[in-house]
């Protein structure tokens, strides 16, 4: 366990002190969520709970087209489907194929390597090599809805166009991919049917819809996990090669296995299932070169499911956790995570 997270569990009810190592931004705003941390207890006096802080948020992250790099923000909306920051919402574009099936850094490594930004209500994808691509954020109701497929099942898409095709094809060197975005009245695949009957009855209460992730609205991993796995390994791997959405710092590593219910400035959480990793976190973020190995075979090594639970997980190796947004609100870098006891 890393001397970094040694005091987080002792820590009860309300922030302590922020030590000098974490981020300057976590001492502002203290007294604001203190007060906070009251006014939940006090609004919701049925629960008798406590809160225990486990940790403070280091970064937040927002994925706008599925497998192209992720946006780092300062402060986010955590909505039902995700987070939300201005226009730029997670996962709520996605590169197909001409059937629909989805299309991700798993068959095409490359696209690890697409950025994404933002800027007079138009999405700006670069890459390198090519020219930039601006999107609208609203697209023209006449573009073709697709009907798409996302690890098995049905989920509309509305199609960006010719020229958002023909700029992927263009850099994946192929001539048989789409983009297509979620929009809010569009349906979104509940998360129960993305697993197997018997898992449905696991976490019941903390399933919910999302539009093109994997499984779930929101995932979370800490800095001292990603720190245990470094000391495994040859090559050293950035927190890019998992793709959170919430990083917290100041617990022990794989703590964040233990959290069933979190609150994170004005968000309610629910842990859903563990994040089970696949061959996608073996693709550098930096270079879009699939490895096939590593780290994925040192975390077989050591992060394999409890027996019981392997009719769940099976052979995949466990790293961070998902989690369903029970209670809409607000969250940024620096709030306290606390624990509801």
């Amino acid at each position: 366990m890393g001397a970094a997270g040694s005091s987080a569990l002792a820590r009860l009810g309300l922030p302590a002190r922020p030590r000098p190592g974490w981020l300057g931004v976590a001492a502002l705003g203290l007294a604001a969520v203190a007060l906070g941390a009251v006014a939940w207890r006090r609004a919701r006096p049925g629960r008798r709970r406590r809160l225990q802080q486990v940790g403070t948020v280091a970064r937040l992250w927002i994925y706008p087209v599925k497998s192209c790099k992720g946006v780092p923000v300062s402060a986010a909306e955590c909505t039902p489907l995700g987070l939300l920051s201005g226009h730029l919402r997670d996962r709520f574009w996605m590169v197909i194929k001409e059937d629909g099936h989805m299309v991700t850094a798993r068959q095409e490594p490359h696209l690890v390597l697409v950025s994404v930004s933002h800027g007079n209500n138009c999405l700006v994808l670069r890459a390198p090599s090519m020219d930039e691509l601006v999107l609208p954020n609203k697209l023209p109701s006449s573009n073709k809805l697709h009907n798409c497929r996302v690890f098995g099942l049905d989920i509309n898409g509305r199609d960006c166009g010719d020229e958002a095709a023909q700029w992927f094809n263009k850099f994946l060197k192929t001539e048989t991919l789409r983009l297509v975005q979620f929009e809010m009245d569009m349906k979104g695949r509940e998360s129960r049917k993305i697993f197997p009957a018997f898992v449905q009855n696991y976490q019941k209460s903390a399933w919910s819809l999302v539009a093109y992730p994997d499984s779930s609205p929101v995932m979370i991993l800490s800095e001292a996990s990603l720190a245990d796995l470094n000391t495994r390994l040859e090559k050293k791997v950035k927190m890019e090669n998992f793709r959170p959405n919430i990083v917290v710092t100041g617990c022990d590593a794989f703590e964040e296995d233990t959290w069933d219910e979190l609150l994170i400035g004005g968000v309610e959480m629910k842990k859903v299932l563990a994040c089970s990793r696949c061959i996608l976190t073996t693709v550098d973020p930096d270079t879009g070169v699939i490895d096939r190995k590593e780290p994925l075979e040192t975390l077989k090594s050591y992060r394999l499911c409890d027996p019981s639970e392997k009719q769940i997980y099976k052979s995949s190796p466990l790293f961070g956790i998902y989690c369903s947004v029970e209670k809409i609100g607000s969250l940024r870098v620096g709030d306290p995570v606390y624990q509801m006891v």
